[in-house]
């Protein structure tokens, strides 16, 4: 039954095409191919039955449920702490503030007290919470210089003075923030730097808005980016698999093409070997003619060695060619019955060349 119902959902899914189409967006992250799908079929089943059980990231429903809520309550705390380093810090800044303006101008009595005091009651509780970070610390431990948080806590500014910051610290905490906020509007959009404050502040409400919004937009067009790199990625494999079969072919259809005009060559060089034959033995029988009208003088002696030496040249460089010749037909063999008339056409060129040679050699005799 499970078999059934199994292939039941798979056959809901898609078949052919469709069905590569939605295993590879079930699975974006795995590095395949449409023809990695349609080489294993089983494996493509196999995915497609695993996409209704998991999401496109590999997890179940319920670890993906335990997962949200972890991460909730990550956020949660992440936040918490997020303000009190947001809080901590915006005390140094001011601290580092006053310290600047301490040493360019002179400031009050009463506002150098203020800052004292906060630099102190933050050291002290920068120092309790390095001797005692967690609820969950073992009271055993030994401490550090024997100091403990209750003597640290003895160190702390008196309570008038601790009073005084309570009443102050709000109000000059939130000018600070204010001035800081004034400040990330005027780098954020520059042209809002010389309007008044109340369109300022108006603008400011809206600026945490906008930043989310062009965060958004700014993480939509990086998922976009990898989307488009992945699909980039495929194509480029599926077009370099496209061009080495069309290379394949093209050599295929190069090497058909070479050998078809390779054939032709050799037929015209047989012709032009058997009417090249042909002259020199004319010129032959008529040099032959010439020797026997003329008389045995040593200028008409000297004339015939010539003649002999230019013959027996030409002799050499026929058989040359005839020896080249061989060599490429004998290349050719596998060729069938294209190779068989060439093969006959040889040897009546080479027939007429033996009774080229044959009357090379009676006029040699003859001449002697």
């Amino acid at each position: 039954m499970s078999g059934s119902s199994e292939t039941a959902n798979i056959s809901s899914l898609g078949k052919g095409d469709t069905l590569h189409q939605q295993v590879l967006a079930s699975f974006p992250l795995c590095h395949m191919t449409e023809e990695d799908l349609i080489q294993n079929p089983q494996f493509c089943k196999l995915l497609a039955t695993l996409a209704q059980h998991v999401d496109q990231t590999g997890l179940t429903a319920p670890l993906k449920t335990e997962l949200d809520k972890a991460e909730k309550k990550l956020q949660i705390q992440k936040l918490q702490w997020l303000r009190s380093e947001s809080l901590h810090r915006g005390l140094q800044e001011m601290i580092q503030n006053h310290c600047v303006r301490k040493h360019h101008a002179t400031v009050p009595p009463d506002q150098n007290m203020f800052y004292e005091t906060m630099e102190r009651c933050l050291l002290v509780a920068q120092c309790v919470r390095q001797l005692d970070p967690s609820n969950t610390t073992n009271q055993d431990q030994p401490s550090v210089l024997g100091l403990t948080p209750q003597l640290v806590m003895e160190l702390m500014p008196s309570e008038k003075n601790v009073q005084s910051l309570k009443q102050g610290l709000p109000r000059q905490l939130e000018k600070h923030l204010k001035e800081k906020c004034l400040s990330l509007l005027s780098y954020h959009q520059p042209e809002w730097e010389h309007e008044s404050e109340g369109l300022k502040m108006a603008k400011l409400s809206h600026l945490s808005a906008q930043l989310d919004k062009e965060k958004k937009r700014a993480e939509s067009l990086k998922e976009t980016c990898r989307e488009n790199t992945v699909l980039l990625q495929r194509q480029t494999e599926l077009y370099l698999t496209e061009l080495t079969k069309c290379i394949q072919l093209l050599q295929s259809f190069i090497l058909n093409h070479r050998l078809k005009i390779q054939t032709d060559l050799d037929r015209k060089k047989l012709d032009y070997f058997e009417g090249k034959c042909e002259l020199i033995l004319q010129k032959i029988k008529a040099e032959m003619v010439e020797i026997q009208l003329d008389t045995y003088t040593p200028d008409s002696i000297s004339a015939h060695r010539k003649i002999r030496e230019k013959l027996e040249s030409e002799l050499k460089a026929c058989k040359a060619e005839k020896q080249s010749v061989e060599l490429k037909l004998a290349s050719f063999e596998i060729l069938g019955k294209d190779f068989e008339a060439l093969a006959e056409e040889y040897c009546r060129l080479r027939q007429e060349m033996e009774m080229k040679n044959w009357a090379l050699k009676e006029f040699t005799q003859y001449n002697d």
